[in-house]
C-alpha cells in the first residue's frame, strides 16, 4: 500500500509541478512564473497603445477601456456569430445540424482541380526552367541578399577566413542538406570536414541562423510574383516528424507516430515561405509553440491570422491569440468531442440551438472572465514586453490546472473565442477553403524540406538540443533559399512568355507553387566553381496586376 501512495503523491505532484499549481524556488523550470509578470502599474501605463495595437480599442477611442468593456467585447462577439450562423442556416446547404445530438455534420468539400490554363502554364514554366544546383543556388542567393554577411566568429571580429563567402555558402549547403561536414568534404574540392565543422560550431548560431533566415523572407516579400501566393496576412503552422538515433537521450517517441525523434515545427506564410522554424521534442505539446513562432518573426511580414491543424483546438491557445491580436483559425474536425458555448443561459436560437446542448447549459462565466480581467492584462502584455514567455505559459495553462486562477481566466476567454470560431467555421464555406490551402502550404512545405534534409538518411545525428535547433535553421535558410531562387527563375520565364505574346493570367500563377524540384541537382561531385560566378541582377518586378486576387478573396 505504501509504494502505491507514494506513486500517487509523486504522480500528482509531477502534474502540479507541469501545470504551475506547486513551484520549486531558485529553479528555472518549474519556478512560479507569475513572478514574472508585469506589475499593474507597469501594464496600465502601456495599455491604451497595446489595445489599439492588438485591435481590441479603435485608434483615436478615448473612452476608458475596463474590465466591464472587456466582458462586453467578448459577449457581444459570440452574440452577433450565433446570431449570423442560425440566420444562415436555411442557406446554408454543406452544413447539417442533428436536432437530437447537436453534433454538426459538414458536407465535403470537392476541390476544383487546377486550371487547364494553369496546367498548361505550369508545364511551361517547369519546361523552361533552368538546371540549378544547390550550391549554385545558395551562392546566387547570397550575392543578391547577401545573408552571408550575417555570420562570423562569436567576439564580432571579421573572419580570418581567406573566403568568408565561400565558406560559409558551403556550410550552410552542408549543414542544409544533413550531409555532415566529413561526407561532404569527400565530395567537395579543396574544403576538408575540419574546416567546415569549425565553421559551422564557430561561426554559426541559431541568432545569426535567424538574421539570415530573416533576410530572405524580406527579399521573398519584395518580389511581385509573391504577391500571386499571398500578401503576407495569413500564416500556417504545422510540424513534421525528424528521425534521430535510438540511442540519443534527448530523442523521445511520438505517440501520434510511433517513431522515435523530434517534431521539426513551422510557420508558414502564405507567400510559401518559412518565417520561422523551431525543434521540439515529440512529447511536447505542439500547440504552445503557435504563438512562439509569430512573437519571434523579425520579418516584414506581420501575420495576424494563424492557421493550424487540429492540435490548435485549445483554449488557453485560442484565448492567448486573441489577446496578441492575432486570429487563429484550425482545421476543424471531430465536431462531436467540441462543446458550444452560449452568451447566457437567456440565449435561444431557431435553427442551431442544439449544437449549445440543453437550454441553459454551456453557458460562459463572464463574471469571472470581467473579474480576472487585471490579470489577464498583465499576462498579455507580459508575452507581448517579451518578459514572459507565450511557450512557458501555454506549458502551464493546461486542463490539470482547475485550480489555478489564470487557467480558468484563460479557459473562459477560449471559449467565447473558440465558439465565435466554430461558428464561422460552420457559417462560411470560403474560409474552410482557406484554412485547408494554408495547411495544405504547411505539408507541401514539410515535404519540400525534407527532399532538401537528404543527408545521413534525414536523421539528426546530433544529441545537443541546441545542434538540433541548429540543424533546422540550417535547413530552414537553404530551403528558403531555394523557394526565393525558384521564385526569381518563374518570375524570369513569365516575362519571356509575355515578351512572346502570352497573356498571364495572376489566377494561373496563383496555382502554381515555388516548391519545384525537377530542375534542381541534389546529387554528383559538388562542384564550387559557381561561387566565383557573380550573377546578374535579379528583377523584383513582374507585369501581372495581383490586385484581383486580393479583391476576390475580400468578395
Amino acid at each position: 500500500m505504501r509504494k502505491h501512495f507514494e506513486a500517487m503523491v509523486f504522480a500528482n505532484l509531477a502534474d502540479e509541478l507541469r501545470t504551475g499549481d506547486i513551484a520549486v524556488l531558485g529553479s528555472e523550470e518549474y519556478a512560479d512564473w507569475s513572478k514574472q509578470l508585469l506589475a499593474w502599474e507597469d501594464v496600465r501605463d502601456k495599455l491604451g497603445d497595446y489595445l489599439v495595437e492588438v485591435g481590441l480599442k479603435e485608434a483615436g477611442d478615448d473612452a476608458p477601456y475596463d474590465a466591464a468593456s472587456f466582458r462586453r467585447q467578448l459577449q457581444d462577439m459570440l452574440t452577433t456569430a450565433a446570431a449570423s450562423a442560425d440566420a444562415g442556416y436555411p442557406d446554408n446547404e454543406g452544413l447539417f445540424i442533428d436536432p437530437k445530438t447537436g453534433v454538426p455534420t459538414l458536407s465535403p468539400h470537392k476541390a476544383d482541380g487546377q486550371r487547364p490554363s494553369a496546367r498548361k502554364l505550369e508545364q511551361e514554366i517547369k519546361a523552361r526552367l533552368p538546371e540549378r544546383s544547390l550550391i549554385g543556388i545558395l551562392a546566387r542567393t547570397a550575392f543578391w541578399i547577401e545573408w552571408w554577411r550575417r555570420f562570423g566568429p562569436a567576439s564580432g571580429n571579421e573572419p580570418k577566413l581567406t573566403d568568408p563567402f565561400g565558406r560559409y555558402v558551403i556550410t550552410t549547403f552542408v549543414k542544409g542538406t544533413n550531409l555532415g561536414p566529413y561526407e561532404a568534404a569527400r565530395h567537395i574540392p579543396n574544403v576538408s570536414g575540419h574546416e567546415l565543422s569549425l565553421a559551422a560550431n564557430r561561426h554559426f548560431s541559431i541568432a545569426l541562423l535567424n538574421e539570415a533566415i530573416t533576410d530572405v523572407v524580406n527579399a521573398h516579400a519584395k518580389l511581385d510574383i509573391s504577391q500571386a501566393w499571398g500578401d503576407g496576412t495569413t500564416v500556417g503552422a504545422d510540424g513534421t516528424h525528424m528521425d534521430t538515433y535510438l540511442n540519443n537521450l534527448l530523442s523521445e517517441t511520438s505517440v501520434r507516430l510511433g517513431k522515435s525523434g523530434g517534431i521539426a515545427y513551422h510557420h508558414i506564410s502564405d507567400t510559401y515561405i518559412a518565417l520561422f522554424t523551431h525543434f521540439i521534442p515529440c512529447g511536447v505539446w505542439e500547440a504552445v509553440y503557435i504563438i512562439e513562432g509569430l512573437l519571434k518573426n523579425a520579418s516584414e511580414l506581420k501575420p495576424t491570422t494563424i492557421h493550424t491543424d487540429t492540435q490548435g483546438q485549445s483554449y488557453p491557445v485560442f484565448a492567448l491569440a486573441h489577446l496578441l491580436g492575432f486570429d487563429l483559425m484550425p482545421r476543424i474536425r471531430n465536431w462531436k468531442d467540441l462543446t458550444f458555448y452560449r452568451p447566457s443561459k437567456q440565449s435561444q436560437y431557431v435553427h442551431i440551438d442544439a449544437l449549445f446542448g440543453e437550454s441553459g447549459q454551456n453557458v460562459i462565466d463572464l463574471d469571472l472572465i470581467e473579474s480576472q480581467f487585471r490579470h489577464l492584462m498583465r499576462v498579455a502584455v507580459s508575452v507581448r514586453e517579451g518578459v514572459l514567455s507565450s511557450t512557458l505559459l501555454l506549458r502551464r495553462l493546461r486542463s490539470g490546472s482547475r485550480r489555478n486562477a489564470t487557467y480558468t481566466a484563460f479557459r473562459e476567454v477560449g471559449r467565447v473565442i473558440r465558439t465565435v470560431q466554430m461558428l464561422r467555421y460552420l457559417s462560411d464555406p470560403a474560409m474552410r477553403r482557406r484554412v485547408t490551402v494554408a495547411t495544405n502550404k504547411v505539408e507541401s512545405y514539410n515535404g519540400f524540406m525534407q527532399w532538401l534534409y537528404f543527408g545521413n538518411r534525414g536523421i539528426i545525428a546530433d544529441n545537443d538540443p541546441v545542434e538540433q535547433e541548429k540543424a533546422m535553421k540550417f535547413n530552414a535558410l537553404l530551403t528558403n533559399a531555394v523557394i526565393f531562387h525558384q521564385a526569381t527563375d518563374i518570375a524570369m520565364i513569365v516575362r519571356e512568355l509575355q515578351a512572346e505574346g502570352w497573356k498571364i493570367d495572376p489566377e494561373d500563377l496563383a496555382e502554381i507553387s515555388p516548391y519545384i524540384t525537377e530542375n534542381i541537382n541534389r546529387f554528383g561531385e559538388y562542384s564550387t566553381h559557381e561561387l566565383g560566378i557573380i550573377p546578374d541582377a535579379y528583377e523584383p518586378h513582374l507585369d501581372v496586376d495581383f490586385t484581383r486576387l486580393r479583391d476576390g478573396e475580400a468578395a
